[in-house]
This record gives structure tokens, sequence and C-alpha cells, in this order.
């Protein structure tokens, strides 16, 4: 485990981490933020939990993805130059938002909120690839490590600074409007961190064309031939290298697995600070410790899962975070039945941060095991849009399952972490593909 530290000795983290940040960020805008303010506002847990509909943006920015992989920006490269407009768009929609009302522009409140996820989707994408195309081909343990420090950053943009609004709303005389003001000044701050992160020296070109061949070869030539061409590598080839590779079998298997781990996590993050607010937390104990507390945790367990990723492989690590997912969420059914007990609550968030970190330090890794670096951008975003829809489509109906059961917070959480189970029995029917996946890679290297 000590020589397993030293392979986070190396300045490209930083940027890794910084762009984890900018990833977790957006989230606040249209997640933790915008559902407080809604509640403030006196909407339904139905009407928040639809709210939540905005995230299923992130389960088809896997659509758009070619183009991320394909067109470069003219200034500071294809990664670089991608993040750096959709950090500024993200801004933008934040100073947009401190001109609108919850009671009388519902509707311009959520094309916003649409607007912040559609660019912070696209910036996901080009973060994806870049932490992936900055690690050298092949060397599962910087991935391990990258996958670590980037859960991190986003933990920090999430919990850390996310912990920022909640305070300023207790506090001071702000209200929700005013607070994104100062969310887009965190982003444009975060604009000028991607100034300064080195464009991953990757000949791309040379990449797709070992796929899919070159305009000269085959049927390829001038005019529309060579249009169709472009669209067949853009478009066709970073979803049928992935296919061909692995097999449709097996490529499906790794698919389904993906869609099911973190439902039930998912369902309980959705509903977490409507509970928080019914149960009787202020917004002080929701910044103290949903975000800050929950932010270290899962700061310090992101760092050891990626040791243990190195030590133990992706399998265990994946099995580890599932089993612990459960647990956290029977922890909050506890806190449902207790009431407002601030010792129960930084228990729960303390083994839900320890089990947020960690399954997603091991999916991460997964993932970007499974990407080829000719498409890695298209690739990482194909499967883990697939876990954000999980995430997100399922769970938008959290809302209308809570009002099912009369608010019984109880029963809510316990179905949550029956949710878990189904993808731990598929995680162990194909965990010697991912062993034999780890290997082969190894022994490339």
């Amino acid at each position: 485990m000590l020589d397993s530290l030293k392979t986070y000795h190396d300045r490209r983290y930083l940027s890794i981490f910084l762009f984890g940040i900018t990833s977790g960020f957006p989230w606040i805008m249209i997640g933790s933020v915008l559902s407080a303010w809604l509640k403030d506002e006196g909407l339904s847990r139905s009407a928040i939990g639809l709210f939540g509909a905005i995230f299923a943006v992130y389960s088809f920015n896997f659509l758009w993805s070619p183009l991320i992989d394909r067109v470069k920006p003219r200034f500071l490269g294809q990664r670089r130059g991608w993040i750096f407009i959709m950090q500024g768009g993200i801004a933008l929609c934040c100073a947009l938002m401190t001109q609108l009302s919850a009671n009388s522009h519902l509707f311009y409140l959520a094309l916003v909120g649409l607007l912040i996820a559609i660019f912070s989707s696209t910036q996901d994408i080009a973060i994806d690839g870049y932490r992936i195309d900055v690690i050298e081909e092949n060397d599962n343990d910087g991935l391990s490590a990258a996958s670590s420090v980037a859960t991190a950053g986003w933990w920090t943009g999430y919990g850390g600074l996310g912990a920022i609004p909640f305070f300023i709303a207790d506090n001071s005389s702000w209200y929700w409007p005013d607070i994104y003001g100062l969310l887009a000044l965190f982003m444009l701050l975060l604009m000028v961190s991607t100034l300064f992160a080195k464009e991953p020296d990757i000949d791309r070109d040379l990449l797709r064309s070992q796929v899919v061949g070159s305009p000269t070869q085959g049927s390829a030539g001038e005019g529309s031939s060579r249009i169709a061409f472009w669209f067949k590598q853009t478009l066709v080839a970073p979803f049928s290298e992935f296919f061909s590779r692995n097999g449709v079998k097996l490529a499906l298997s790794f698919l389904l697995f993906i869609f099911l781990f973190k439902i039930g996590e998912a369902f309980l993050g959705r509903m977490s600070i409507v509970f928080y607010k019914e149960i009787g937390f202020s917004n002080s104990d929701i910044g103290t410790y949903s975000k800050l507390l929950n932010w270290w945790v899962t700061i310090i367990f992101s760092l050891i899962g990626g040791l243990v990723n190195i030590r133990y492989g992706i399998y265990k690590g994946l099995m580890t975070a599932g089993i612990a997912m459960a647990a956290s969420n029977l922890m909050f059914s506890l806190i449902a039945t207790t009431g407002p007990d601030v010792t129960l609550l930084a228990a729960a968030v303390i083994i839900d941060g320890f089990t947020a970190a960690w399954s997603t330090v091991a999916m991460v890794a997964f993932i970007s095991l499974l990407c080829n670096r000719a498409f890695s951008a298209t690739q990482y975003a194909l499967m883990a849009s697939l876990s954000v829809a999980g995430r997100t489509l399922v769970a938008s109906s959290s809302g209308f399952v809570v009002d099912f059961l009369d608010g019984n917070w109880s029963q809510f959480f316990v179905i949550t972490a029956l949710m878990v189970i189904p993808s731990l029995l598929f995680l162990h029917n194909i965990r010697h593909k991912i062993t034999h996946l780890e290997k082969s890679k190894t022994s490339e290297q």
C-alpha cells in the first residue's frame, strides 16, 4: 500500500483534481441548492423530484460525445478548449438564475437548469477524456489513482463548495437567487485554472485511422464518400469498436451492470435534502454534515479507494462499495425513526461518504479500463451515461415513492437498500471477466 502511494507523486493529478471540482460543482446548482430553494418556496415532494429529470441530460450526452472527440476548438486544444467553453456557459446560466423567482418564473427556472445540465454534461465528456488521455496507455495503477483524485475533486466541488450556499442561506440576508451570483463567480475562477492545465499529447487521428482506416482506403474517396467516411469515423466507429472488441454479450453485460449499480444510492440522494428539512435539520446542519463532513470523508476514502484498487483490483473495490451502499441507506432509515439527531446524522454521513467515494472510484476506474484511447471521451460517455440513467431517469420518481408511502421515510430508505442487491449479484457473475480484463491490460504494459 505504501508503494502504491508513489503513484500519486505526479503534477498531472492536480489538474485532474481541479477538473473534478469543475465536474461536481454544477450538480450543486441544479441539485441540492435548487431543491432547497424549491422546498423553501413550498413546492411538493413530487414536483421537486420531477425537477430531477433535468439530470437526464447526463444520460444522453453520449449522443453528442463523438463531436467532443472529433471537433477541435481553435484555442486551448481538444480537451481544454471544450472544458473552458462549457465552463463559461455554466457561469452565464448562474448569472441568469439571479434574475428569476421560483414563484413566477418556474418554467424559466427549469429551462436555465436544463441549460446548466447540458453545458455540465458536455464538459464532463471532455474532462473524462482528459483524465484517460493524460495517463499512459495500459497504466492501470495510474487510471486508479486518477479515478480517486477525480472523485476527491468531484466531492470537493459538490460537498466542499456545496456547503457554502447553505451557510449563507442561514446566516445572511441573501436568498437563493443571490447565492447563484456567488456560484457564477466560483465557476469563473475554475475557468482560470483550466488555462494552466496541460493538454494531453495524443495523436488522435493516428489512433482513429488504426481502427477504421483512412479516407483513401476502401470506398472512401472524394466528395460524398469522404463525408460518409467522416460520419462513420466520428459517429459509428466509437460504438462499433467497443462491441467488436468485447463481443456483444460481454459488452452488454458490462453496460447492464453499470446501469444497475448506483440506482439505490440515487434514490436516496435525490430526496436527501427534502428528507433533512422534513425531519427538522437546519440549513446549517445540512451544510456542516451533509456537505462539509461528507466532503472530507469522501476525499479520504477516495484516496484509500484508489489504493485498494491498485493493490487488490477493481472487482473487490466494487463489491465492497456495493455492500456498504446498502448499509448506509439503512442508517438513514434509522434517522427517520429517531428524528433530527446530529450524532446519527454524522455517523450516516461518514458511512455514506465512504460508499459514495469507494463506489465512484471503482466505477470510474472500471469504465476507464474499458475505453479505447482513440475514442476515450465517446466510449466513456456511453458507459457513464448509463450509470447516470439509472441515477436520474429512474430516481426522478423518488418523490412519488415517498408520497406513495405516505411520507414513511424509514420504509423508503429500506427499499433503496434492497435496490443494491441485484447489481451485486450481477457483479458476482461477471467477476472473472473483470479480473481477466485487468490482467490482460497489465500484461500489455
